[in-house]
This record gives structure tokens, sequence and C-alpha cells, in this order.
């Protein structure tokens, strides 16, 4: 069987704002657990007018309050934009308050552009080049302590929080194996390595304490409606957000134009048919085959869904439309 989750971007849209992104980030989760979705991810990103989820543990430590079993994590924290004490420390916390419920996915990009990060780290020695030393450091903080280990976290310390690394290149293919870490691709925007990577995880995967056997996760746009012309016009928003972040002017959730797609060019058309490779779009028929085709091509234990839609009863009603898929899978 394989699981679907979630994986909320917390949208602001047009017009919206961080309050109100929040509150629908609950109300997503909340369905989310009724639903039967395995987990629910936030992802850290900075200085994004559309994403309200830079204080990723915050954030999920709102949810959590709100919600009683369903896992919840990171897709994920950007380890080089901080010192690995202080996010064992962050999901210790969370481990400590929602036991049994936490994962900590781990990604080695800054999740924001040059300028932000460097306004982030002050500087940027290390940062991606020592993820792996940065990994190692943070499953010995969330390891037993050793006799005369100087430098705990408190908490976090013997709560051996679940780690995942995060990928959409072959290096966190390769990472994970190393670790015997689950891994995570990030097909849904970055297609183009997604059978090389997990060929490579699964080939050279070593058992580990935490994971005996290797285990994928793949991600996949969700743009589900009852019928496929109303799916079509939502995922206008989707495609202009992609083409403004594209151009490097990201903006908030758009709300979806009707026949958006008819007058781009092919340049255009090019960008968003490689950022959409990957995505259910359409009534629940059309989700459901989807959804059976990326489990047969993959081969993957779990699909995790975002849905980047501007209104958020149709973003809700796509969740449950997804749900339907759940006991073919």
């Amino acid at each position: 069987m394989t699981r679907l989750s979630v994986l909320d971007l917390a949208p602001i849209v047009e017009g919206g704002n961080a309050g109100q992104s929040f509150h629908n980030s609950v109300e997503i989760a909340k369905q989310a657990e009724e639903l039967g979705f395995h987990r629910y991810w936030l992802a850290e990103h900075h200085n994004i007018p559309g994403i309200a989820s830079a204080a990723t543990a915050v954030l999920l430590s709102h949810v959590g309050a709100h919600t009683k079993k369903i896992r919840l994590g990171s897709g994920g924290i950007m380890l080089p934009n901080h010192a690995p004490l202080i996010i064992a420390e962050q999901f210790g916390t969370l481990a400590s308050l929602y036991p049994g419920r936490i994962d900590l996915g781990l990604g080695r990009a800054p999740g924001t552009d040059g300028l932000t990060a460097q306004a982030l780290r002050r500087n940027l020695g290390g940062g991606a080049d020592s993820f792996p030393s940065d990994v190692a450091e943070l499953q010995r903080y969330f390891d037993t302590p050793e006799p005369g280990q100087r430098v705990r976290a408190v908490p976090g310390a013997g709560l051996n929080v679940p780690l995942w690394i995060l990928g959409s290149s072959l290096y966190g293919a390769e990472l994970a194996a190393h670790f015997g870490l689950p891994y995570a691709f990030a097909s849904h925007f970055a297609p183009t390595d997604l059978h090389q990577a997990l060929h490579l995880y699964r080939q050279n995967f070593k058992p580990s304490i935490q994971l005996k056997e290797p285990y994928v996760m793949v991600a996949m746009n969700l743009q589900a409606a009852d019928t496929r012309d109303q799916a079509e016009e939502n995922v206008t928003s989707l495609m202009q957000g992609v083409l403004q972040l594209a151009s490097g002017n990201p903006i908030q959730l758009p709300p979806p134009i009707k026949g958006f797609g008819d007058s781009l060019g092919f340049q255009e058309k090019a960008v968003l048919s490689r950022f959409m490779t990957y995505t259910a779009l359409g009534d629940a028929k059309d989700v459901k085959d989807r959804l059976l085709a990326f489990k047969a091509e993959t081969d993957a234990d779990e699909i995790i869904l975002t849905a980047q839609i501007f209104d958020h009863p149709a973003r809700l009603h796509a969740y449950e439309i997804a749900a339907e898929a759940m006991g073919a899978l």
C-alpha cells in the first residue's frame, strides 16, 4: 500500500495575509487527519510573498495543538540556514509536545535567494558543503548523550526524532542512502532527475538504526475539482505563480484566470510543462488514474501532495477528492 500525505506551502493568496494562511493551514491539517492522510509537512522558505511558513517549527507547533494523531514535520528545514543545535532544540521541543508524531525533513538548499540567504546566516561559510557533517551532528544531538558530553540538545537528547533527507538532485539520494535515512524527492517542481535519484538511493542504501530498508516519498502537485474544466481553471493560479517565480518576481498566489494558458509563448509553456510534469489534475477519476500511474512509475512507499489553489474551500475539496483514491493505492 502506498500512503498519501500533505505538503502545505502555507500559501498567502493575493489580498490575504499570513494570519489567514495559518488559519487555513490548521484546517488543512485537521481535514487531512480526518481523511486518513499519513502525515502533514510544512516547508521552510524565506522572502517569498506567497509562502507563510518561514518559521516552520513555530507553525508546526500551532498545527500540532489543533490535531491529535497525524504525523507532523518539515518538508523541509533548510539546514545550511541554521546551527544543528538550534534545530535539535526546536524539534526536540516539538517531539516533547507531540510524542511519536514529529518528522524532521532536511534540505541543503537555502530556500530563498542569495541575498536573503546572506541575511539569514550573516556569512555563507560552509553552507551546503557542510550538509553531511551537519546531518551527522543532528543525529548525535538526538541520540542518548554520552558520558561527559558537554553540549546537549535540551530538549532533544535521547528523543531520536526521525530524520529524512529531501532532494531534487542525485546528491540527496546518495546522502540518504549513505546515512540509511528515508528519502523524499521534490518531483512536484523538479522532475528531471526523479528516476535516476530513486535508483541511486535504492541501489546504494545502507541499513541504519533508524531504517532497515529504503523508504521513498515522491511529491506531486494536486489540482482536483468536481470537473476537469474547473480543475484546469484552478491550476492557472499555480501557473501564474510559477512563471513569476521563474522570472525572479515571486508573488502571492493569484486568483485563477480562465484561459490563461491560451496566450502563452513557447518558452513559458516549456517552463510550465517541466514544472507540472507530475500533477494530478482533473476530476476524481483523472486524479485516481494519475496517482495510480505515478505509484506504478516510481514504486514509491508514499506520495505527498501539494495543492496550490487560490480558493481555500476548493483546496480543501481537492484533498477530499484525492482521499477517495487511497483505497486503490
